[in-house]
């Protein structure tokens, strides 16, 4: 306060931060030290949730003394779909426990928008969503038998480098293999290709590109199409394929297949969604995978590039292209998200079982 006053600045409203509800004898004895009237002395108490933070705002008077402050009229606060969704998330029917398999995880907020929408996905199906962090280059050394087992769904995001990348393969196998819902986002999603290609198809060196430019079966490559390969030196290829241009970014169309998990998640037959990545499933390899029981449930309306892949037969099996994530909120969950949430729920008792079983 004293600093704000030596530069000429008065405040109108006090947020104090602090672990319980101010009495109101406290609030007066702050706002006579600090020039202000008892009510705008605002408790901005720590919450379980974010999501909390309106709802308690609003019984500290906030909202209406900024009106009072602007001086504009507002119709009244409507905060009952805010105090519906702290609810479920404190009083959940049911819970179920994801594990993220990546290589940031020792850093969480790295994955913050992806753990917000899968938070967002328990919400729709009213349940808790126990986050399990795992990191790929341990995965790759015990093996996903000794990681993975205790989880109801995997998810695998996005993200760049060759570390950790064969631990990640790993964890996709072992949900294929043992029928855990699996989600894979951007990376993920490739990677599930890669996995598919080498286990399913004998192509046991198949890999991404990015990863390995030699490899025999590039059922993920970089687009000629983004860097247009015929005219261009091998030594400027490389050189464009660090650079931002190469990249699909943004908002792009994708046509849904009928019947599929996909198409049944978002109820319509075109969606638009965000894009961040140089890498995309190679068309050479289409008819092989499709063949072998790959779903390609998602494309481009052109039909040329691959937005989603599936895998009929399992519980719940997906990988997109596109980074949904970003356009979850919590009260409206990304599709995706909410029937991955929902198809963990639904084999989180049988699935642990028969996974014990099998051992």
């Amino acid at each position: 306060m004293k600093e704000l006053r030596e530069i000429g600045i008065q405040p109108d409203i006090l947020l104090c931060r602090t672990d319980r509800f101010l009495p109101p004898d406290i609030k007066a004895k702050i706002a006579l030290f600090c020039n202000v009237e008892t009510d705008a002395v605002i408790t901005a108490k720590d919450v379980e949730s974010i999501y909390e933070v309106p709802v308690v705002f609003h019984q500290e008077g906030l909202d209406e003394r900024i009106v009072e402050i602007l001086n504009i009229w507002t119709r009244k606060p409507r905060l009952e779909s805010w105090i519906e969704l702290n609810e479920k998330i404190k009083h959940p029917k049911s819970s179920t426990t994801i594990a993220i398999v990546g290589k940031y995880v020792h850093l969480k907020d790295s994955y913050k928008s992806l753990n917000e929408a899968l938070v967002h996905g328990g919400i729709a199906n009213n349940a808790r969503v126990n986050l399990v962090y795992i990191d790929a280059e341990e995965l790759e050394k015990r093996g996903a038998d000794h990681m993975v087992e205790n989880v109801d769904g995997v998810l695998v995001p996005g993200g760049f480098g060759e570390r950790g990348i064969e631990g990640k393969i790993e964890a996709i196998r072992y949900a294929r293999e043992k029928k855990i819902p699996f989600l894979g986002l951007c990376l993920g999603m490739q990677l599930a290709v890669v996995e598919f290609a080498r286990n399913v198809c004998t192509m046991k060196s198949a890999h991404s590109t990015e990863f390995n430019k030699c490899t025999p079966y590039p059922v993920i490559y970089h687009m000629k199409e983004w860097v247009n390969y015929e005219s261009r030196t091998v030594e400027r290829r490389e050189e464009e394929s660090l650079k931002g241009g190469t990249m699909r970014l943004g908002a792009y169309p994708c046509t849904l297949e009928e019947g599929s998990l996909a198409m049944n998640a978002y109820n319509q037959k075109m969606v638009s969604e965000r894009h961040r990545h140089r890498y995309e499933f190679n068309n050479e390899f289409r008819d092989t995978l499709t063949n072998a029981g790959l779903r390609i449930s998602g494309t481009s309306p052109d039909g040329e590039l691959v937005e989603i892949v599936e895998i009929p037969g399992h519980p719940w099996f997906l990988g997109c292209q596109c980074h949904p994530e970003f356009k979850s909120k919590p009260m409206d969950p990304h599709p995706l998200f909410r029937d991955f949430i929902k198809a963990a729920l639904r084999t989180k008792k049988g699935g642990r079982k028969g996974r014990k079983k099998e051992k």
